[in-house]
């Protein structure tokens, strides 16, 4: 960024940490003018309605019939409740008002702290491959491959393409193996994480490129890669323009994951073959056994020097989801760290679900970064959640970290990973509110 671009915006993140600091002062002193110390109680209201919506959400997912009934019926008539109060003091104008200062506050005071893109991954230069070798999958993403011409794209730039066959299933990792030995000198997926994942193993057990292409459906690794998911033709750059990228590969015992692998409850619920038909439906009647401990193994953690007993729920990702982005549904700022982000959940009531509203702070939320962990159970094999596909294996299972195992080739010009999102801090907001320059 440019001197006077610096300055401009250094200009603007001061303004923006006055506003937020000034709405979050408003928020304070406003129903203090308004309804006077009646706004403590009235606060607390609302901070019994969370509560109890918290606590019967957990009532409707862990019970089934007239208790689930009940619970949603809980949930609702709390936040109706809590409405109704406020309605009848006359002052729902003021939760409202509360909400857009709120929105100031969060969208103002986190612009102001944005950390701006961080450290980029280190790129290195390589030769074009001179025979690129792409596995596609024609239904990946709801047909991508064929509506951005992949296939053809590609070959023009000189790849040989293995169109799969949803028909007959293939072992896409022999596909890529059997490329390798015929000369192949970078590997490349059109298709899921699950299968790039697959083909990823072998191009790092090979040293060589491998070539993400962002045709699946959610395309979380394309995503950490800073690559473009609107247009996964563009990813095809990297064949005549493109860097490399060193990152790190999760492995569940032998097998290679690039984007995380959980344990109960998720993998619970994605091992029953009605999910892919039906999978609210299979949520609700799968959770309630699977969180109270009337179904599914009993699972235990080891890792960084920690033991976990019981959890409901344990998430192990290919280095750590960025802060608040907790249930492996947001983004990795790096893929080069060397740790595992392990995430795991412990929740055997309502008010143990009440409490989750405190975040990171929960009693039932446990959060830590290891190269290695191992989950075990009471039975000799356990359900998983691969990147997404439903796999089994034998207990004790082991995840590690295998640091920069993996060359990934992408396009030289690339939408780049989004900026760090930032976390409220008073403290910085108020010294760059009175900062000069």
């Amino acid at each position: 960024m440019s001197g006077d671009a610096g300055r401009q915006r250094g200009r603007v993140r001061r303004w923006e940490a006055r506003l937020a600091i000034g709405a979050a002062l408003a928020a304070v002193v406003l129903p203090l003018a308004v309804a006077g110390f009646k706004s403590l109680a009235l606060f607390a209201v609302g901070l019994s309605g969370l509560a109890i919506g918290a606590a019967g959400a957990w009532w409707a997912l862990s019970h089934r019939g007239p208790i689930r009934v009940l619970a949603v019926a809980l949930a609702a008539a709390a936040q109706a409740a809590v409405i109704g109060i406020f309605v009848a003091v006359g002052l729902f104008w003021l939760v409202l008002v509360m909400l857009v200062l709120g929105a100031v506050v969060c969208f103002a005071g986190l612009a102001a702290l944005a950390e701006g893109s961080g450290p980029a991954p280190a790129e290195y230069r390589a030769p074009p491959p001179r025979h690129p070798f792409l596995i596609m999958n024609p239904r990946s993403g709801g047909g991508k491959v064929g509506r951005f011409a992949l296939k053809e794209k590609a070959e023009t730039l000189g790849a040989k393409v293995m169109l799969l066959d949803p028909e007959h299933p293939q072992d896409v990792a022999e596909l890529a193996r059997d490329a390798v030995e015929s000369g192949a000198d970078l590997l490349g997926v059109a298709g899921g994480d699950g299968t790039q994942a697959l083909v990823a193993g072998v191009a790092a057990d090979h040293d060589i490129p491998f070539l993400v292409i962002s045709a699946g459906t959610r395309n979380h690794f394309a995503l950490d890669l800073g690559l473009d998911r609107e247009d996964p033709s563009t990813c095809l750059d990297a064949l005549t323009d493109g860097v490399e990228l060193r990152v790190d590969l999760g492995r569940i015992a032998e097998r290679t994951f690039v984007n995380n692998v959980s344990f109960g409850a998720y993998a619970q619920v994605v091992q029953s073959p009605d999910y892919r038909d039906g999978k609210i439906r299979t949520i609700l009647r799968t959770l309630p056994d699977v969180l109270t401990h009337h179904a599914g193994p009993r699972l235990t953690l080891h890792g960084a020097a920690a033991t976990i007993d019981a959890p409901q729920a344990v998430l192990v990702s290919n280095n750590p989801y960025r802060p608040g982005d907790r249930a492996g549904l947001g983004r990795r700022q790096r893929l080069d760290t060397g740790v595992l982000g392990v995430v795991s959940i412990n929740v055997d009531n309502a008010v143990q679900a009440a409490e989750l509203l405190r975040g990171t702070r929960s009693s039932g939320l446990t959060s830590l970064t290891a190269r290695e962990v191992t989950v075990d159970a009471d039975q000799p094999e356990v359900g998983v959640g691969v990147d997404g596909e439903a796999l089994s294996f034998p207990t004790p299972v082991r995840c590690v970290i295998v640091p920069r195992a993996l060359r990934v080739r992408v396009p030289r010009h690339r939408p780049g990973v989004p900026r760090l999102r930032a976390r409220l801090d008073w403290r910085r907001l108020r010294d760059l509110a009175v900062s000069r320059e």
